[in-house]
This record gives structure tokens, C-alpha cells and sequence, in this order.
């Protein structure tokens, strides 16, 4: 048993009051962005009105993918069209005369080759 005293007081337990607090860096990251991306989109849009141009941006979007895309090159180009037929024409030749010739193909090519190269190159400068 306890007796009170008359110069403390008794004890008694502390409480702990603690607040949890949750810390998501992405979701705050999130927000910092909405935020500039809004302060933005106000300031282009006061700009926009200031200037006389319309701040909907739905009609300068819309289509402008397939437009882009028509103004667009073709992938291949006749030349290179050329060059890639060239090439596989080559390919073809040298294998149609090594299946019939065998090896004199190759010596005779790297005779050739070399004598054509100097033509080209070497003997025009």
C-alpha cells in the first residue's frame, strides 16, 4: 500500500502521443509537378488570350499526326533502292559462278578487284 506524501506527488505513467506521419516521396513529387504543370498551362493560356490565340489546343493537335506523316520521306530512296538491288544482283552472280566455276571465281576476282580499285582511285589522283 501506498501513503501519500506531502511534499511530491506520486508517480504516474507518461504517455506517448506519437502522430504517425507518412512520407511518400512520390506522391509528392507528383504534386510539385501538377502544380508547375498547372502554373504553366496558366501562364501559356493568359499569354495565349493576350496574344488573340485560342487556348484550346485540341484544334492544333487534331490531325496534325497524319499530316506529319504524309510530309514524311519515304523509307527507301531510288538510290538506295538501286545500291540494295546492286548489291543482292552482285551476291547473286558471284554465287551462280562459284557453283559453276568453284574457285577460279575467287582468284580471278581478287585479280580484277585490285586492277579496278587502281583505275578508280589511285590513278586519278
Amino acid at each position: 500500500m501506498k501513503f501519500p506524501t506531502l511534499f511530491g506527488r506520486t508517480p504516474s505513467h507518461r504517455r506517448f502521443e506519437y502522430k504517425p506521419r507518412f512520407y511518400d516521396p512520390q506522391k509528392e513529387e507528383r504534386e510539385e509537378r501538377d502544380k508547375r504543370i498547372r502554373e504553366e498551362l496558366a501562364l501559356e493560356q493568359k499569354d495565349a488570350t493576350a496574344a488573340g490565340i485560342d487556348g484550346d489546343y485540341r484544334s492544333r493537335i487534331k490531325g496534325s499526326f497524319q499530316k506529319s506523316r504524309r510530309r514524311a520521306k519515304p523509307s527507301s530512296e531510288p538510290s538506295a533502292v538501286i545500291i540494295r538491288l546492286a548489291v543482292l544482283l552482285f551476291i547473286t552472280v558471284l554465287l551462280i559462278s562459284y557453283l559453276t566455276w568453284r574457285y577460279q571465281v575467287f582468284y580471278s576476282l581478287f585479280l580484277v578487284f585490285p586492277v579496278w580499285i587502281y583505275l578508280r582511285f589511285i590513278r586519278r589522283g
